[in-house]
């Protein structure tokens, strides 16, 4: 080899700059404090029934263990912001529009972020030679935001969301486990002080103490991961939000620092930063699955789709078109849709 582990690490993040990554950075992989953490909060359940959170064992904080001679994780973070707060605030304060969260909007980050993570790899292994390592975009159990936070790339906030100094926290994470011995960065330090916007704006009051959410009641867990029904007293709280939930990342101050993603994959497709609720309650199934087509919105399917959406139309203002929308879809073929629109016209009426 001839390269030094500090001229390649240096290196590493100069290849990753070129392939996209607006930050890359280097961790061990000693995750025991996260590991940790983990454990204690499911075992207050706040992992709802997300079970793949707990079905690992200890793969997921022990990386060795996941992808075995794993020694060092390289980190990386990518911007994906697509428009301004003002624009995203409209939206939201639009209770006739559907506000999907702003990493949603364009093409699924899993398939812009690999290829650049694969190309990273090949490139180290054209200087190197053949070494062992395994990419990841949030498909395997991987503890990504405490190694981005031991990478350097930013601190874990209250809201439990990677907070960067200079770009805020609009931004995905990917991961290289390799068994090359890399230089690791000094762990980033946490900045959100006494802070407590992200707290106190939580539509749902999900974020239950400082660093612990509970699924159970966090939008973004209803909306997508929710299998069934949401529970009637939390409705309400859900206002016009039918695909996660971005209030935390609005209302944090280190935001102000975000900047707007170049990266077009991550531009809104079909006018989804500001459609009409209506609108998208009455796509059919072919046409949500076309309109969601390399979307991660498509993975909900098209009947939690419509259960989400009734429940925003149960909390817009009622008027005629709203419940002659609602009615069209009283008797549909899915139990889980009618309910939710039973539930909508018993708001508005």
């Amino acid at each position: 080899m001839d390269m030094t582990m500090n001229e390649l690490s240096r290196q590493i993040k100069q290849w990753g700059n070129e392939l996209g990554f607006q930050q890359v950075g280097i961790s061990d992989t000693d995750l025991q404090k996260a590991e940790q953490r983990l454990h204690e909060w499911l075992a207050k359940g706040y992992h709802a029934d997300m079970d793949y959170m707990h079905k690992h064992g200890l793969k997921r904080s022990r990386p060795a263990l996941l992808q075995p001679e794993t020694v060092s994780i390289i980190s990386v973070r990518m911007d994906y912001l697509p428009e301004p707060h003002e624009a995203m605030e409209t939206t939201l304060n639009n209770p006739i529009a559907g506000f999907i969260s702003r990493y949603a909007l364009g093409r699924d980050y899993h398939k812009v972020l690999r290829k650049p993570l694969q190309k990273l790899a090949k490139r180290i292994e054209q200087e190197v030679g053949v070494f062992g390592y395994r990419a990841f975009v949030d498909s395997a159990p991987v503890l990504e935001k405490a190694i981005a936070e031991k990478a350097g790339l930013g601190w874990i906030g209250k809201h439990s969301n990677i907070i960067n100094k200079k770009a805020g926290s609009w931004f995905f994470l990917g991961e290289i486990y390799t068994s090359l011995p890399l230089v690791p960065d000094s762990p980033s330090s946490n900045h959100c002080g006494l802070c407590t916007s992200c707290l106190d704006i939580c539509p749902t009051q999900a974020i239950v103490t400082p660093y612990q959410v509970d699924a159970r009641r966090c939008i973004s867990y209803l909306t997508i991961e929710l299998k069934g029904s949401i529970p009637e007293d939390l409705r309400p709280l859900m206002g016009n939000r039918i695909y996660g939930c971005d209030d935390c990342q609005l209302i944090c101050p280190w935001n102000r620092f975000a900047r707007i993603s170049k990266e077009t994959d991550f531009s809104p497709r079909h006018n989804l930063n500001a459609q009409h609720l209506i609108e998208l309650f009455n796509w059919t199934e072919e046409e949500f699955l076309h309109k969601t087509e390399g979307s991660a919105i498509r993975r909900i399917g098209h009947q939690q789709w419509l259960r989400n959406i009734a429940v925003a139309l149960g909390n817009a203002p009622a008027n005629t078109t709203i419940r002659q929308a609602l009615h069209l879809k009283v008797n549909h073929k899915d139990e889980l849709v009618r309910e939710h629109v039973a539930w909508a016209l018993a708001q508005s009426s």
